[in-house]
């Protein structure tokens, strides 16, 4: 067997221009986030009202909030707050939504139908609504937002599997394997879902900088991470009133956001242009 047998992928990813950059970002924010309690020069509540409203300089390169608190510091634990909950809530959709979504293509008949009908009841609702919903039922908190996150979101990825079932099981090694007396639960995990997951890897790069945007915008309308635990989404909540004052208070998580979205979108379009197989056709392997 070819050790390099995986080196084809990471090869293409590392040529990938948009893959790299989108890489790089998520990383910085990674790192951010896990050692936020050691690189963040000021507590993440710690008030001093000497300070506040405290343009950026050399002391706070951010400057302060109305409380005094730094907001550098904040944007580093509000990083660690927003990519924990698009990690965990991203996971349940992806794990939750990919099994049924395969169970349900290839199983087919009433299952596939009525399984497929309550995925178009929840299409039918707009992502933010429904996740507005469901936080505003269970209350404000990290839980509870990871929850509404990939309720709203395992519906997307149950679709793109099951249509990559519905492909994969028609083909001539899903039948060749039937024939020779597969069981139902070995076919599924052993022959379709690893050849089905590509679309669904593609999905979970671009669903990250969904869930991050809903997080924030959960927590700016007050659903999401609870004060004082600083969160982007409620730190441009509270700046609201210090447009004009202290612009930077909206600047510096709005940016923070941004290039968040930005990285995981990248990827997620570098990773679809190396799993296309249409943009690969005709090239010997190396």
């Amino acid at each position: 067997m070819n050790k390099s047998a995986g080196s084809p992928f990471l090869r293409r990813l590392g040529r990938s221009p948009s893959a790299v950059a989108g890489l790089i970002i998520i990383t910085f924010y990674v790192v951010v986030a896990l050692f936020a309690t050691w690189l963040a020069p000021y507590s993440a509540a710690g008030q001093n009202p000497k300070d506040r409203l405290q343009s950026p300089n050399s002391r706070y390169w951010v400057g302060t909030d109305e409380f005094g608190r730094d907001i550098f510091s904040r944007l580093m634990f509000g990083a660690t707050n927003s990519l924990t909950v698009a990690l965990i809530s991203v996971s349940l959709a992806f794990a939750g939504g990919t099994l049924i979504g395969t169970i349900s293509g290839y199983v087919g008949g009433w299952t596939d139908n009525v399984i497929m009908r309550l995925v178009d009841l929840m299409f039918a609702f707009p992502a933010l609504l429904l996740a507005l919903a469901i936080a505003a039922a269970l209350g404000p908190g990290l839980r509870n937002t990871v929850i509404a996150i990939a309720v709203v979101y395992l519906p997307i990825f149950a679709r793109v599997a099951r249509g990559s079932v519905l492909l994969l099981k028609g083909l001539e090694f899903v039948e060749a394997s039937r024939s020779l007396g597969v069981g139902h639960v070995r076919m599924i995990f052993r022959h379709i879902l690893p050849n089905a997951i590509a679309p669904s890897l593609v999905q979970l790069s671009l669903a990250f900088s969904w869930a991050i945007l809903t997080e924030a915008a959960l927590s700016f309308l007050g659903l999401g991470t609870i004060p004082p635990n600083p969160s982007w989404g409620s730190m441009l909540s509270d700046s609201r009133t210090m447009m004009e004052l202290a612009p930077w208070m909206a600047v510096a998580p709005g940016l923070a956001i941004m290039f968040c979205v930005l990285g995981f979108n990248l990827l997620g379009d570098g990773v679809r242009d190396i799993l296309d197989p249409h943009l690969h056709l005709g090239k010997t392997p190396q």
